[in-house]
């Protein structure tokens, strides 16, 4: 199932999940987006939402308006929804009305292979290379990983960091798509928010800080968040060309 967190206020760009992309609200264009991978549902803490929804023919389920992160409020859509315990999530943002599917089928394809295998996984994310300019916009997260690409550490800084100045031509940059199972998902929510998460804003951090793994898969796409005025004006001149 793929669940999209979609509160309706935003820190920094209020009710950005309405607002129009190429005539549809995006929280809308991004789950037909997705749509023909699996079952979408919108959880949500907002009865406009809920009704808007139902008018494209989506499901939607009413969470509290307390969560901190949209992990926690698919969470409790999940058990509202009384899924079973190995029903694989997919967590996609509402803010990514032009992701790929290849790329929400890579991290679906992920989470299955670590469900056949029994891997000590608790999440997978995915990640694209990203330019040195990139790279050192705080919005554009970056993840670094070890040798058997898993996450090491998320961050809004410029990192990896050469001591040697020598500049790396790409970067690793986090795209945010989630893969659970709903035991992975519920487990995950158990534990108490780190002060990395806290300070950096990136509740990924806190599998990290709590000694779980993520692993990462790498990905080809064209897409990024919308998180303020200036990337929806950027990416509806890139999208309206195709």
């Amino acid at each position: 199932m793929i669940i999209i967190p979609a509160r309706l206020n935003s820190s920094r760009f209020a009710n950005k999940i309405l607002v129009d992309i190429l005539g549809l609200p995006m929280v809308i264009r991004t789950a037909r987006q997705v749509s023909s991978l699996d079952k979408v549902v919108i959880a949500t803490d907002s009865q406009e939402v809920i009704d808007l929804a139902s008018q494209y023919g989506f499901d939607a389920v009413m969470t509290s308006s307390s969560h901190n992160s949209g992990t926690d409020r698919i969470n409790e859509a999940i058990n509202i929804l009384n899924l079973s315990e190995d029903e694989i999530i997919i967590n996609v943002q509402g803010d990514e009305p032009f992701i790929e599917i290849e790329v929400v089928q890579a991290v679906i394809n992920r989470v299955n292979q670590i469900k056949q295998n029994n891997e000590d996984i608790m999440i997978t994310s995915c990640y694209k290379e990203i330019s040195s300019e990139l790279a050192d916009d705080p919005n554009h997260v970056k993840v670094v990983l070890d040798e058997h690409s898993n996450a090491i550490y998320f961050s809004r800084a410029k990192v990896p960091y050469h001591r040697d100045h020598h500049e790396v031509t790409n970067y690793s940059g986090h795209l945010g798509i989630y893969g659970f199972t709903k035991k992975s998902l519920n487990a995950f929510c158990e534990l108490k928010s780190s002060k990395l998460e806290k300070n950096k804003k990136l509740e990924q951090l806190r599998a990290i800080d709590n000694g779980h793994k993520i692993a990462m898969v790498k990905v080809i796409s064209k897409s990024f968040g919308i998180d303020t005025q200036a990337d929806l004006d950027n990416a509806i001149r890139i999208f309206s060309k195709k």
